[in-house]
């Protein structure tokens, strides 16, 4: 357990854990330029810091939502797939996964800002070190995002066990340095009482309302906490949140704000200020290293969420690597990776500063905060069987919270927080646009096909003139009761079948994953001499389908599929999208569907069918 904690250290905790590099920064601003360095201020906003990090993270995401998982599996995705599963109605149930869906593409926002701003952040510590390394920062910035994204190939195993030991002494540094000013200048731990924090909203409300915007920054990754939940497993998380980086947060916190109540000229960099000058080059690279833990954490969670996505069909098939023979949910996805860095950089060079970026970095985590939030009570309530009381005070307690940190985040649209919700615009777009073309395709395809009950009731009509050769097929199906068109095409173009023949169908269930004793249903179809049969093969959103393995595994459960898989034929029908003058889809749609359509993963690749063994036949489909 001690193991895995460190190793989560490496992966779920560097967003979080570096938000003190950058927080209290964006609330006073340079030199208190933008809201005075007082008591009360710094009092006031400590306190907010601290309980928004024990009343979001500890409580509600440690506390409650973690415990939401689907078969170990975590994140916005997860909740949405619990949803899907519930005994909701069903036009209440398909507002929550929109809702749901909503929250997916502003993760994707805070997954692109977060490498930004973190890695800049630290980067700009070396304007204080040196600041003639000013012209340095940027390209500096360009040269380590590029170096981290290149080496996510290696997964996420190896990154964790390279990188957790690097986290546990970045957490014993800030938690030394916050410690050492708050021993000398004790009154700060008048902060660590909730009573400021509400003495400090009465007192000045606008004043609070407006440093929301940025005390939302000292919660990020908390989503990416979530969705990071299948790499290691709520325990380990759970343990290395209370035991290290909990305590090492509010340590730092407090420490910058004992240091600047002493130095309010120390607001230029609060935490590399912390340490004694001796050491500051070595924090500045201690915390670039962090900061690409940080960066890190949101990238494996949208890898996550992605694979989640395209599981259970809401974006097209893509690449999908696991890069651990042990941990299911530790994966790689090249194109996410590819888009995110190029996201990146862009953001990079745009905004130039971690100040700037600060300004568009809250609306992402703010509203994926209050729809995780939301979706939680929901799956409480439908699937929990929670009493009303408990949703009720829930609510009371959570709710305002995301709300008060929502409302304020939205005076920053004007200064980059358009940023990542034109970003989840788009997204949600491609989304949008790739269910409403699946479902159009789907029923068009099922109008083709025919009943497979039919078409397999014709085949031993003809048995006569229908000529059987030696061999073995499997023809993969797209529906369980419809005829595979390549099965059509076999049948009645080339008047010839293969003594065996099994219709696969695949299966992706809302569950994470499926139980390999679930992972079949044979059907033979009514008839026991033909040597035709169907199986339903069963995956969970978060398995890798893989049908030549699954059914080697297979031959000895079910004596019934008595044929050898790797001296089969596979025969796959694939589907070329012709647009048409129909108004059942808006024009741009139905040309952005058809190009997701053309660059998305063979099925073949998919479904890990070999290449040399296999024919693909495609069939023009009207959209």
């Amino acid at each position: 357990m001690a193991a895995l904690a460190v190793g989560a250290l490496g992966v779920v905790f560097g967003d979080i854990g570096t938000s003190p590099l950058y927080a209290l920064h964006a609330v006073f601003g340079p030199v208190g330029q933008r809201l005075a360095i007082d008591q009360t201020n710094v009092y006031g906003i400590i306190s907010l810091v601290v309980w928004s990090i024990t009343l979001v993270v500890s409580i509600k995401f440690v506390g409650f939502i973690m415990r939401a998982d689907n078969r170990g599996e975590g994140g916005i995705m997860a909740l949405v797939s619990l949803i899907k599963g519930s005994g909701l109605a069903k036009h209440r149930k398909a507002g929550f996964i929109l809702l749901g869906l909503i929250g997916v593409t502003l993760f994707y926002g805070d997954s692109a800002i977060t490498p930004a701003i973190s890695v800049l952040s630290a980067v700009e510590g070396l304007k204080v070190v040196t600041p003639n390394l000013d012209s340095w920062v940027l390209p500096l910035t360009f040269i380590i995002l590029a170096s981290l994204f290149w080496i996510q190939k290696y997964g996420t195993n190896f990154i964790g066990w390279l990188f957790g030991p690097v986290m546990l002494v970045w957490f014993a540094v800030i938690a030394l340095g916050g410690g050492w000013q708050i021993w000398q200048h004790p009154g700060i731990l008048r902060a660590l009482s909730p009573l400021q924090a509400i003495a400090f909203f009465v007192d000045r409300p606008l004043v609070a309302f407006a440093a929301m915007t940025a005390v939302v920054l000292a919660i990020t990754g908390a989503e990416a906490l979530y969705a990071d939940l299948g790499h290691f497993g709520r325990p380990p998380i759970a343990r290395a949140w209370f035991w290290v980086v909990f305590p090492a947060l509010t340590l730092c916190y407090m420490g910058q704000g004992a240091l600047l109540l002493a130095h309010p000229a120390a607001m230029a960099n609060p935490f590399i200020l912390l340490f004694p000058e001796a050491v500051r080059f070595s924090v500045v690279v201690l915390a670039t290293l962090a900061t690409l833990i940080a960066s890190q954490s949101v990238i494996s969670g949208a890898f996550s969420l992605t694979h989640q996505a395209v599981q259970l069909d809401f974006l097209p098939k893509m690449l999908v690597r696991h890069t651990s023979d042990r941990e299911i949910g530790q994966i790689y996805l090249p194109f996410v990776n590819l888009v995110l860095f190029a996201a990146v950089t862009l953001l990079v060079f745009a905004f130039g500063s971690s100040a700037k970026l600060a300004n568009a970095y809250g609306m992402a985590v703010s509203g994926t905060l209050a729809i995780d939030t939301v979706l939680f009570l929901v799956v409480a309530r439908s699937l929990w069987q929670k009493s009303r009381r408990y949703i009720l005070l829930a609510a009371v307690v959570f709710v305002p919270i995301d709300l008060l940190f929502v409302t304020s985040n939205l005076s920053k649209l004007k200064h980059g927080a358009w940023f990542p919700l034109a970003l989840a615009v788009v997204i949600f777009l491609l989304i949008d646009t790739w269910r409403r073309g699946e479902r159009i395709i789907r029923q068009e395809r099922k109008i083709m096909e025919g009943s497979l009950q039919a078409f397999v009731d014709r085949i031993r009509s003809m048995q006569p003139s229908l000529r059987r050769i030696p061999g073995q097929a499997v023809y993969i199906s797209h529906h369980p009761d419809r005829t595979p068109l390549a099965l059509h095409a076999t049948v009645d173009e080339l008047h010839e079948l293969s003594q065996k023949v099994v219709l696969v169908t695949v299966q992706i269930t809302d569950a994470a994953h499926v139980p390999e004793t679930e992972r079949a249903a044979f059907d033979n179809l009514r008839y026991r001499d033909d040597g035709i049969s169907h199986l339903t093969l069963y995956y969970g959103f978060h398995d890798s389908p893989n049908i030549p393995r699954t059914l080697a595994a297979l031959r000895h459960a079910l004596p019934e599929l008595d044929f050898d898989p790797a001296a089969a034929a596979y025969f796959i029908s694939l589907s070329k999208v012709v647009k048409t003058d129909r108004r059942n889809l808006a024009g741009w749609r139905k040309s952005l569907y058809s190009l997701m359509a053309r660059n998305e993963l063979s099925p073949t690749d998919y479904y890990k069918l070999p290449i040399e063994k296999t024919v693909e036949m495609r069939s023009l489909i009207k959209l």
